[in-house]
């Protein structure tokens, strides 16, 4: 990856221009919030040239910039800014993640909530382990995740600790502060059986692992170096007081602000040898869900990340070279979470569209439930589909008993087949099954 290059000395710039003309308050669009590395390629506005145009666009900045605790490994603070665009994707995030969203109730309804709350578990799991190398198909892994069977490779199992480590944040953690303890048992999470040294697994960096850099996939570049280890425990501390607080010196910080500045803080500390980014994503979530933005369970930040990766590692580069400056972390971010909402809108109601139409086929049966209409709407696309006990109960959240009841029902009304193989029973969709589905519907008239 080619490093962004480094802005101009803007406060020299705007001293040189000042003694050619006094008046500076020329008032820019920074509606955009370029980095140097991205406005000295566009056409600066009439009457500048590129490190004017730049110096004045950072006289604007300068005055809104709010410092935080984090500090990088010469003691500058980072600081943020929240110009209109950060205002108005916050404020989308608190209508539709934090607020009042517009989901079709038979889709996450008491019925169907746990089955899309498992679904985001498993794509959240799936990319952000891509993210970090994993090269299992998304197929192969939900049949993984669904069934229950062990892992066959690394690659699967970061898979599993990672749907594993987001079931625990939304189930346990959620309702704990942020200590460094909980901080090393989620990494613990992640990373159990997938580093090169196991002894690396839930602990910090040690003298024996101060040469960690954090380096380009592509050509080896080396992009960060992180703290040194002996200063780990009091940047943690400093991390979790920032986490936990809910009075910042008497500033409010968004709760998706806050969670955003946590992904960026423990990826710059890199406290780990290994499972950094998965670490600083899953905290991310879980300060998301403390705050009761809840429907972030619903939503995979890695699925929008993934198709992008490169994007994501500039956006800590742009921070790091323009004198620490966090917000073009956080508009990239907020622009992740943005397409994140849109994506589960999308899938939401497409999903009810499908209900509907299951649901018209269904009307006349009044015995079966949500969860086996769901599942046939789910046969009649997929005709050849191999549905268990296990893969049913995981993607429902629901008991052995009643996951067993389900399957059972639908085949005793013909509308599902049978075979034994071993211990475990595997269940295909009828032959013809939508004819089948009809018959039933006239029968009962």
């Amino acid at each position: 990856m080619k490093l962004p290059e480094h802005p101009p000395a803007w406060r020299a710039i705007l001293s040189r221009d000042f003694a050619s003309s006094p008046n500076l308050e020329t008032v820019l669009d920074d509606s955009k919030y370029l980095h140097w590395d991205d406005l000295r390629r566009r056409k600066p506005p009439e009457g500048l040239n590129h490190p004017s145009w730049w110096a004045r666009l950072k006289l604007q900045r300068f005055g809104s910039r709010t410092p935080i605790a984090l500090r990088d490994t010469a003691g500058r603070p980072f600081t943020y800014s929240t110009p209109d665009t950060v205002l108005r994707l916050l404020h989308a995030v608190s209508l539709q993640v934090g607020g009042s969203i517009q989901v079709p109730d038979q889709v996450l309804n008491d019925g169907t909530r746990d089955r899309y709350f498992i679904r985001s578990l498993i794509e959240e799991a799936i990319t952000s382990s891509q993210l970090e190398g994993a090269t299992t198909t998304r197929p192969v892994a939900k049949e993984m995740l669904r069934s229950g069977r062990r892992p066959r490779d690394r690659s699967e199992r970061m898979i599993l600790n990672n749907y594993l480590t987001m079931k625990f944040i939304a189930e346990d953690a959620r309702n704990q502060p942020l200590t460094p303890d909980l901080l090393l048992h989620i990494h613990e999470l992640v990373t159990r059986e997938t580093l090169d040294d196991p002894s690396h697994c839930g602990r910090l960096r040690c003298a024996d692992d101060n040469a960690v850099r954090v380096e380009s996939k592509d050509d080896g570049t080396v992009l960060h170096i992180p703290p040194d280890w002996t200063e780990l425990p009091t940047r943690l501390t400093a991390m979790c007081d920032f986490a936990n607080s809910s009075d910042d010196k008497g500033r409010f910080i968004h709760p998706a602000l806050r969670a955003i500045i946590l992904h960026f803080w423990l990826a710059f500390d890199h406290p780990f040898v290994d499972g950094n980014g998965r670490t600083a994503r899953a905290i991310f979530y879980w300060c998301m869900l403390r705050h009761r933005m809840w429907l972030a369970e619903f939503l995979s930040i890695s699925e929008i990340l993934v198709k992008a990766p490169a994007k994501y590692a500039r956006s800590f580069l742009h921070t790091e070279t323009d004198e620490n400056d966090l917000t073009y972390f956080v508009l990239y971010q907020l622009e992740v979470l943005e397409r994140s909402m849109d994506a589960l809108k999308e899938h939401v109601h497409r999903k009810a569209r499908e209900l509907r139409q299951v649901d018209t086929k269904l009307r006349d049966h009044p015995e079966l439930n949500v969860r086996q209409r769901i599942l046939l709407a789910h046969a009649l696309r997929h005709p050849n589909h191999d549905y268990t006990v296990a893969s049913h109960r995981e993607s429902n959240g629901v008991v052995y008993e009643t996951a067993r009841s389900d399957l059972h029902g639908l085949r005793e009304l013909g509308l599902l087949e049978a075979e034994r193989i071993g211990k475990t029973w595997h269940f295909r969709p009828a032959p013809d099954l939508a004819d089948k589905i009809e018959a039933r519907r006239k029968a009962t008239r």
